[in-house]
């Protein structure tokens, strides 16, 4: 493993979904007309927040805050050079990386380059014509027709968000591939002069602004298995199959990292991390290898999809400790042997809440607490998103579909009610399903920042565009930040920790000890030097006290834990209760 102490390594990366952060201008949003039916947040707000978020992190990662008619919730990009009015204005932005620096924090931006939206102007040109000089910037593709001349897409592809991944264009008559929203095309890497025009305009016009790298959204689609042959069958009873290997990890993927590397953010002091989701371990070492020079790190979701089928997140089958122990040793034993590095996450913009998903709401704060020891303490650069370090949670299970507005939600809860609507038992499938979209859903993670008890919880002055999460009276900012017992302060506490450790917390290796304990979790951080001292975390993951054993020999020195003195018990652990051990 490579101990360079670069610094995207050690540090603490925090993730801000502008439109649910905070409002900073004051009043009603008076710009041009969008999807929003309420206020949303924006960059002076943020920029009103950094001295809170300098006290917790590093780097900013701003998620996309591009102009875009929002169908996916800013991830169908309209114009990388542009800010969306509602958020404010280039000069905006200007201020808030300049802010950042001044304060010796970094922010990078999501950098969304596998599709555009619609309404981009690469992509109004290239539908205009079958012979327009960019129509092979997207990638097009005839009908087939079946035996009865009934017209279909070009193959069985589905969309990540339900349905064909292919959609009908009548005026050129052919199918635009677009692997997630219709208002989302497809770039095609195969043009180099498509890809020239990405690095132009959504790299190099922020990098020469002083943004300090990007987050790569879908970082693992952009090739494509060129012949696009009809993908296996997984799913027999839908139409449309999840297309895979054909499209994630493609042929020229590599190539394609390599000379977005080559020609520009080698060229800068660039952090980048990729969103690559799956792949075999060997797969995700070209990617992250340091000697390839492709990304510095990425995403994969073997520990957020935990539970789930990989290919339908809303197929969700549970899972147990071992699972997740599993997972979380595929993550921390990725540096080992190696000149890669690896991400720590538990949540995003993506994810549901994290104390929802692995604490316990009767627990609330004390498992809170744990997931706060188990994040601090894993190798790799952590990543923390906006609310987790006060523990926000799902949104109430009470809330119906039409409260969700997630483009992937909504698909998906359609296309099932289309399919069952007319069953005699579609109100328990339904029911069934609710409950997986109130565990997993996108929106979990997407309700406004909790700031203060006020009126929509100090996000703005008028009605916020997605409902607040109704315990913001319980859950919020100013109720902990001057309590030290609260969530708050203790990531705090946490984060110290593993900067003054961070040898053995960002660095060390790692052992799990108790693998086959569906309890308890307890692992090992330890340097290649057999005489220096070693990180024992124990964590008690269930709702029954569990016995505290020591597993190596040693000198235990208590450096962290979640219970008070008058809880503390050595024999055993209460429910949900984690320590930290220096062991030397």
């Amino acid at each position: 493993m490579t101990k360079d102490y670069t610094w995207w390594k050690d540090a603490t990366v925090y993730q801000i979904y502008p439109s649910t952060f905070i409002k900073g201008k004051k009043g009603k949003f008076e710009g041009p007309k969008d999807v929003f039916d309420g206020e949303t947040g924006d960059l002076k707000g943020i920029i009103s927040k950094l001295d809170y978020l300098a006290d917790i992190t590093d780097v900013i990662w701003l998620s996309p805050h591009y102009l875009s008619p929002n169908n996916d919730m800013g991830y169908d990009i309209e114009s990388y050079e542009k800010i969306l009015p509602r958020y404010g204005s280039v000069e905006d932005m200007q201020t808030l990386i300049d802010e950042c620096h001044k304060r010796g924090m970094k922010i990078i931006c999501d950098l969304v380059i596998n599709h555009t939206s619609d309404l981009h102007d690469w992509f109004k040109e290239s539908r205009s014509s079958l012979d327009n000089p960019k129509r092979d910037w997207y990638i097009w593709k005839k009908p087939k027709y079946d035996d009865k001349g009934n017209r279909k897409p070009p193959n069985n592809w589905g969309s990540y968000f339900s349905g064909s991944a292919w959609e009908y264009d009548s005026k050129t008559d052919e199918y635009y591939l677009r692997l997630f929203d219709k208002s989302q095309p497809d770039l095609n890497w195969e043009n180099e002069e498509t890809r020239k025009a990405i690095y132009d305009s959504a790299m190099k016009f922020w990098l020469d602004r002083g943004v300090d790298g990007f987050r790569i959204d879908t970082a693992g689609l952009y090739s494509k298995v060129q012949d696009f042959p009809d993908a296996p069958v997984l799913f027999p009873e839908d139409d449309y199959q999840p297309s895979g290997n054909l499209t994630l990890n493609g042929p020229r993927i590599h190539f394609f990292h390599k000379e977005m590397y080559d020609q520009v953010t080698s060229n800068y002091d660039a952090m980048t991390v990729g969103e690559v989701g799956h792949c075999s371990r060997e797969e995700a070492l070209k990617y992250v290898s340091a000697s390839r020079g492709e990304m510095n790190m990425i995403f994969l979701f073997d520990t957020v999809d935990v539970g789930s089928d990989k290919n339908d997140r809303f197929r969700y089958n549970g899972f147990d400790l071992k699972d997740l122990k599993e997972a979380i040793k595929t993550q921390c034993e990725f540096t080992e042997g190696t000149d890669a590095w690896s991400t720590v996450f538990i949540e995003n913009h993506d994810q549901p809440r994290c104390i929802t998903r692995f604490g316990d709401k009767k627990y609330q704060t004390k498992s809170g607490k744990l997931l706060a020891m188990f994040q601090t303490t894993l190798t790799g650069t952590l990543f923390i998103y906006q609310g987790q370090e006060i523990g926000m949670t799902n949104v109430p299970r009470d809330w119906p579909i039409e409260e969700y507005q997630d483009v992937n939600t909504i698909n998906y809860y359609n296309q099932f009610k289309d399919k069952y609507g007319k069953d005699a038992d579609f109100a328990e499938k339904e029911q069934k399903l609710m409950d997986i979209i109130n565990l997993l859903a996108r929106d979990n993670a997407r309700t406004p920042m909790q700031w203060d008890d006020s009126e929509n919880a100090g996000f703005s002055d008028h009605r916020p565009w997605s409902k607040v999460n109704p315990n913001y009276k319980e859950i919020n900012v100013a109720k902990q930040l001057n309590d030290p017992n609260s969530l708050l302060n203790f990531y705090k506490k946490s984060l110290k920790l593993r900067k003054k450790y961070k040898d053995l917390s960002i660095y060390g290796s790692f052992e799990i000890l108790d693998f086959d304990n569906k309890q308890t979790f307890t692992y090992v951080k330890s340097l290649k030097d057999a005489k220096s001292p070693k990180a024992y975390v124990v964590l008690n993951f269930s709702k029954d006290n569990a016995k505290f054993e020591r597993l190596i020999d040693g000198q235990y020195e208590l450096i962290s834990t979640n219970v008070d003195k008058d809880e503390f018990d050595e024999e055993k652990l209460s429910p949900f209760e984690g320590r930290i051990y220096i062991v030397n």
